[in-house]
């Protein structure tokens, strides 16, 4: 799967049933020894696309359990039983 078809995907966190971000207003952080992606970072941003804050979620690429045709369901490893 390339990046540009993750673009504009939703960000749901399948633990507390709420969206997260969009796919495309994120960062990723990418491993440089091994080229993988580590994990996506959400800003915090209005609904203009103006920066909130300098607050920001991180997920692990790890934690992704489904992607889908509209969305990415993440389940964190913290919360899991």
């Amino acid at each position: 799967m390339r990046y540009k078809e993750l673009t504009g995907k939703e960000l749901i966190d399948a633990h507390k049933g709420e969206r997260l971000g969009i796919l495309g207003h994120t960062d990723l952080e990418i491993n440089p020894e091994n080229g993988r992606i580590e994990s996506i970072v959400i800003q915090d941003f209005s609904m203009l696309g103006i920066k909130k804050s300098d607050s920001h979620a991180k997920i692990r690429w790890k934690d992704i359990e489904v992607i889908g045709e509209d969305m990415i369901i993440v389940k964190p490893d913290h919360l899991k039983d």
